[in-house]
């Protein structure tokens, strides 16, 4: 068996830790910073962990590829495998933690209006007292009960919000921190009641569009909105507009429709919009980088005894 290693982020102990698990094997191993840079011998490689878009759309050897990412909606389009029995698992469950301190981090730049003092001292300016909002006594809705969205909820429970709810496709969830957990099919009848809208939902038919420009008009006046799922969750035209009108309080977006985010987009320039460049996750912090490597080595084990792999991938509904 040959594995491909395809990743830039790997210190030492992760290359350890990847060598040894393949030696326990008896995988080859190429351990490599670009899809460019793969030698021949190693293009009929059964196992890749990395994007591998390029290796997955021409190899018909490839037999599981391994993402290191949690959305893997780059990879759903009807060309992406050669081999269509190609087995794809996620990361999902290594970037809860980063997530989540990004969801804490925003949602108190925009309730406490960090953004606009920190506007203010970069001007020189002793800026003045003003109205603030706390994540206490708030209400908390999470849309997309995954792991980010429950590791956010364990978090945000310590802030003592007065309601922490969830909305999932199922109406259940994992995570035992939620007041109660709602369908989709009840979001219309959760919003109303929604102070901070947390997202984290992965791009697929049913997500896409899911906050519309109805849905947007439901929130109460100076709610606040926050995405770090997919940017085709949102119409973002219609959340720019409530916020330039000063309906909501805020929004804190750091996904969007198109990446990076058009020099001409009227986001850049929109009221009370807090923009980061998709870095809520990525393999941007120890922990995550550890997680996501363990959970490799733990799914090659399994690959090669021939158990189940976790965090498998249904390649049909995109998650």
């Amino acid at each position: 068996m040959k594995v491909i290693v395809v990743n830039d982020a790997l210190k030492q102990k992760h290359i350890e830790l990847i060598e040894k698990t393949a030696h326990k094997v008896g995988a080859q191993l190429l351990i490599t910073d670009s899809e460019d840079s793969i030698p021949e011998n190693f293009k009929d490689a059964e196992v890749m962990y990395g994007f591998g878009m390029k290796t997955a759309a021409v190899s018909k050897d490839l037999k599981w590829l391994c993402a290191p990412s949690a959305g893997v909606d780059y990879l759903m389009k009807p060309d992406s495998f050669a081999n269509k029995e190609c087995l794809l698992t996620n990361s999902s469950g290594s970037y809860g933690v980063s997530i989540a301190e990004h969801i804490i981090a925003v949602s108190l730049m925009m309730m406490r209006r960090i953004t606009e003092f920190h506007a203010e001292t970069l001007r020189g300016e002793w800026g003045v007292r003003r109205a603030q909002k706390s994540l206490k006594d708030a209400r908390v809705t999470v849309l997309g009960t995954g792991d980010i969205g429950n590791c956010f909820a364990k978090r945000a429970v310590s802030f003592e919000p007065a309601s922490l709810v969830g909305v999932s496709r199922s109406g259940k969830s994992s995570g035992e921190f939620y007041d109660r957990v709602y369908k989709v099919s009840d979001l219309d009848s959760v919003l109303p009641f929604t102070d901070l809208l947390v997202m984290s939902l992965p791009a697929t038919a049913e997500t896409k569009g899911i906050l519309s420009r109805e849905r947007i008009g439901l929130l109460p006046e100076g709610a606040y909105v926050v995405n770090v799922g997919r940017g085709s969750a949102i119409d973002e035209d219609a959340l720019a507009d409530a916020l330039d009108e000063g309906r909501l309080g805020g929004a804190a977006l750091d996904v969007f429709v198109t990446e990076p985010l058009p020099k001409d987009s009227r986001l850049w320039k929109t009221k009370n919009l807090l923009i980061t460049p998709h870095v809520a996750g990525n393999l941007t912090i120890d922990y995550t980088i550890d997680r996501n490597v363990e959970m490799f080595c733990e799914d090659l084990l399994n690959y090669a005894e021939g158990r189940p792999l976790k965090n498998l991938v249904d390649r049909n509904i995109g998650y």
